[in-house]
């Protein structure tokens, strides 16, 4: 499982030019889900998203999540993170989770997240999503269950 965050001013989703969800201060989380993910995956990423230390504390210094800030997260699911590009131009998806597999465990991530007390807004499974944000720092952390960056 595969996560880019960004920590963001605010952001939004929207289909067919309706915003879906939206979000002021906190994470924007794109998620891939691999075929082979599982539970250990899940917890590995919603625990990292949550206590990802990325917010400036009194002294400026980046050192609390979100969790302690109040902020929230806007969870969009993105297959692509799974592309492979090593052997040529055009990615391949082979990595990927099917649509209905992917779908569970994107879902089970949420799940999680609001489990933990988080406010949680989602974009749209397999839509054709605009994604808008305003990125603050600019802050981008990738996170990989899988631990191989």
């Amino acid at each position: 499982m595969r996560a880019v965050v960004q920590r963001v001013s605010q952001a939004s989703v929207t289909v067919d030019g309706t915003i879906v969800g939206a979000i002021e201060a906190g994470l924007l989380v794109l998620l891939g889900v691999a075929e082979d993910d599982g539970p250990a995956d899940i917890a590995y990423v919603a625990s990292k998203v949550a206590g990802l230390r990325v917010f400036r504390d009194e002294a400026g210094r980046m050192n609390r999540s979100v969790t302690e800030t109040g902020g929230a997260l806007l969870v969009v699911s993105q297959f692509t993170l799974l592309g492979d590009v090593r052997r040529g131009r055009r990615p391949a998806f082979d990595m990927a989770a099917s649509p209905s597999r992917a779908h569970e465990l994107y879902d089970a991530v949420v799940d999680r997240l609001r489990r933990d007390g988080l406010t949680v807004a989602t974009g749209r499974f397999q839509a054709d999503m605009r994604v808008a944000l305003v990125n603050d720092g600019p802050v981008t952390i990738l996170i990989d269950s899988r631990r191989t960056f």
